[in-house]
């Protein structure tokens, strides 16, 4: 099972477009972390056939997704966040305390715009960073591969 993984578009539209288009017709899950619910809705109208998990991020105003989310894909069960909640501008010890305790192998959380791709004591950590405002190096998104050998996490960089 493959899953794209994207965070913090910001109203650009063209950014998560190009993402979809690439690998909509091998990824099983997209998500979308958050500080671009607006271009998720409009990528799910584009893309009808995709499966989309979107969760609220701190710009996302008015939004009925949650904040966090526990999802199972490929076997796996993933904790979801934008990381607002879960205080990650100070650190990753909440947002990986949450996914532990909920029996997450994954954790994917985004606010930062910083691209972070771990393995802490059995656990996946990533942070897609940002495909239209990253704040360092290149606008980058996420893939996760879930295969009957583990797990793979990279950082796509574009």
């Amino acid at each position: 099972m493959r899953i794209v993984v994207v965070s913090d578009t910001h109203r650009n539209f063209h950014a998560l477009y190009d993402i979809v288009e690439k690998h909509h017709k091998e990824v099983s899950l997209f998500i979308h972390l958050g500080d671009g619910e607006r271009e998720a809705e409009e990528i799910a109208m584009a893309f009808p056939d995709i499966r989309l998990k979107v969760v609220r991020g701190n710009c996302d105003l008015a939004s009925l997704a949650p904040a966090e989310q526990i999802i199972e894909a490929g076997g796996k069960k993933i904790f979801l966040c934008h990381g607002h909640t879960v205080g990650v501008k100070g650190g990753t010890y909440h947002l990986e305390s949450s996914a532990r305790s909920s029996g997450c192998s994954i954790a994917l959380y985004g606010h930062t715009h910083v691209a972070d791709n771990r393995y802490v004591d059995g656990l996946y950590v990533m942070n897609p960073g940002s495909p239209s405002c990253p704040r360092e190096g290149r606008p980058s998104y996420g893939i996760i591969d879930i295969v009957p050998a583990g797990i793979m996490t990279n950082i796509v960089r574009l």
